[in-house]
């Protein structure tokens, strides 16, 4: 058995055309029906304001599968910690035996949750989207934008975030590791009126993007709701929208987006491995609005985690 640590795994993986290629070659099994993969469990913690989930997926033919176990406790930044961490475990398909501990501390978790967003961009956003809007100015805001930059000539990031003051860091990380200027913004309406793509980054349990914040021609991308009690789209963006598409949808209806539309929803609802596997063209015109609600799923870190494994020699 081996274990890498994260100082290893970030010199290997990172957003990257041939991470997302992996990942998106997870997704496109998971369309064709190549994969076994388990509901979350997911554990609350709610004193500290804090949740575990463990993940798991098998794609057939490939030597491993991994387990991943994540916790999110979103007080740490107070503390002066990260509220993701976590760690993946990678066991041999054929004998169930231990292949390898990837202490990745959640990274791999941001890597795979940021490509998801731009895979889901890739295939659903105008090829020509240059402009984002941000809301939520945390860690995956910054990867969720530079992930977008790997299969669209953006150009432009308007953010809204209740807290001014992350807001200002996160416009100087963009403009100095990316090269990328950022607008902050007052109002998720305003963050929108120049948007292109629309990304929603946060741990909310109410809505933070409303459907009047939408202009025809946008792509959203929520990866925020990954739990029964967050929510950040208003139901109408899913009712309204030209096509809806969802990483898992029994997923989106227990802890996703899907899970607080209050009545049964009746339009069309695709997989985003639906999507890939069978080249559905959803978007037929410009003007459309699509949406892409991501609640994370065990096939990405299994994907991740084997791409990984084989860079540090595995």
């Amino acid at each position: 058995m081996k274990i890498y640590h994260k100082a290893q795994i970030t010199e290997v993986t990172g957003l990257t055309d041939d991470a997302l290629a992996a990942v998106e070659a997870g997704f496109a099994a998971l369309g064709r029906g190549e994969v076994t993969m388990p509901p979350v469990l997911s554990m609350n913690i709610g004193e500290s304001n804090g949740e575990v989930d463990v993940k798991t997926a098998h794609i057939r033919g490939q030597e491993r599968f991994a387990l991943k176990i994540s916790s999110g406790f979103f007080n740490n930044p107070k503390l002066g910690l990260p509220s993701l961490n976590g760690l993946m475990i990678l066991f041999s398909a054929k004998t169930g035996v231990v292949d390898s501990v990837l202490f990745d501390e959640g990274y791999l978790t941001d890597i795979r949750t940021a490509l998801a967003g731009a895979i889901a961009a890739k295939y659903l956003s105008r090829p020509d989207s240059g402009s984002v809007a941000v809301i939520g100015a945390g860690l995956q805001a910054e990867l969720q934008v530079a992930a977008l930059s790997l299969v669209r000539p953006i150009r432009e990031v308007h953010v809204f975030a209740r807290n001014t003051d992350s807001m200002l860091v996160y416009q100087d990380t963009m403009a100095h590791q990316y090269g990328l200027p950022v607008t902050l913004h007052q109002s998720a309406a305003s963050a929108c009126a120049r948007a292109d793509i629309v990304v929603t980054t946060t741990p909310a349990s109410s809505p933070v993007l409303h459907w009047a914040d939408l202009r025809p021609g946008t792509h959203v991308t929520a990866m925020g709701s990954d739990n029964g009690h967050k929510h950040e789209l208003e139901p109408a963006i899913l009712a309204n929208a030209d096509a809806l598409v969802v990483d898992r949808r029994s997923q989106s209806e227990t802890i996703g987006e899907l899970h607080h539309f209050p009545d049964p929803f009746t339009k069309p609802v695709f997989e985003l491995g639906q999507v890939i596997a069978e080249g559905l063209g959803l978007r037929t015109a410009p003007e459309q609005i699509t949406v892409c609600d991501l609640s994370g799923t065990g096939v990405q870190d299994t994907a991740i985690a084997n791409y990984t494994a084989a860079r540090l020699g595995g």
